[in-house]
């Protein structure tokens, strides 16, 4: 028979009475819980972290003091609307992030499972991260900016609001971020450009053994068509398009047709271009 763990309340904790915690919940000295808040199994809140609002974690969390986690949006179009942060399971978040629940009735700020959000990390209302995302200090995200799997972001920068991460993306530290970025790309600079391919991520990943390598090489050659050749992108996605693509491929070409129809700021742009 397995064994049960209770919940632990540090004394000095201010829970509600009307909190929904799993068996294995730790709660630190100073953490501050609302009448809202679900917090999965095993989940370890630190000291004086603050978790309000309409907040559902899932198991195996650790949340590092002074992280504040569901509070309102900071959108001078919120207007009291019932809304609320959704966190998988197996996340890390470290000391003083800040996550805020979405602004208008029925929406959500989603987090995937397994990421690690270092210290001072701002997510702002409406945004979703899928799984197995990096980022590191002090990334500063605005609202409804999608992220994707297993992309890494470098610290001390800010993200513009509505802009879309794609998988396995890497982002240098302090770049400005102001457009999509592709999947499997990486990008740097102020303002932001795309210098290649996210090799090491690539290898990492385990893409350059599949199907012995093609997909990798294919991968590598539509970038080129994209972003090297004389065409312009959306010619070079029509080029593109031709071809018999394989799934990292025909995930980039979905990504930027994607980012172009949107018709905000469109995809980054290649190193070179203005």
């Amino acid at each position: 028979m397995s064994e049960t763990r209770s919940v632990q309340i540090h004394p000095k904790a201010v829970v509600d009475p009307k909190a929904d915690l799993a068996p294995g919940v730790v709660i630190g000295a100073g953490a501050v819980v609302g009448p809202d808040v679900v917090i999965g199994e095993n989940s370890w809140i630190g000291p004086n972290v603050v978790l309000d609002g309409r907040l559902i974690i899932g198991r195996d969390n650790k949340v590092f003091p002074g992280a504040c986690l569901g509070q309102e949006p900071q959108d001078l179009k919120y207007r009291g609307a019932s809304t609320e942060v959704v966190i998988g399971d197996g996340n890390t978040l470290r000391e003083c992030v800040t996550i805020n629940r979405a602004t208008d009735e029925g929406e959500r700020t989603s987090i995937g499972d397994r990421n690690l959000l270092m210290a001072y990390c701002h997510l702002g209302h409406n945004c979703e991260l899928g799984s197995g995302i990096v980022m590191s200090n002090a990334i500063q995200v605005a609202g409804h900016v999608v992220i994707e799997d297993r992309a890494v972001i470098g610290g001390c920068l800010g993200i513009h609001q509505f802009v879309h991460i794609g998988g396995m993306a890497m982002v240098g530290g302090m770049t400005r971020v102001d457009r999509d970025v592709p999947p499997y790309c990486l990008v740097e600079g102020h303002p932001g450009r795309v210098r290649g391919l996210n090799r090491v991520g690539l290898r990492r990943s385990g893409l350059a053994s599949n199907q012995e390598g093609r997909e990798l090489k294919q991968l590598q050659e539509i970038w080129t068509l994209i972003y090297r050749s004389d065409h312009v992108i959306a010619e070079g996605l029509r080029q593109a398009r031709r071809l018999d693509l394989l799934p990292a491929s025909d995930h980039l070409c979905r990504f930027l047709e994607a980012s172009i129809g949107r018709g905000r700021r469109g995809p980054m742009p290649a190193q070179g271009s203005r």
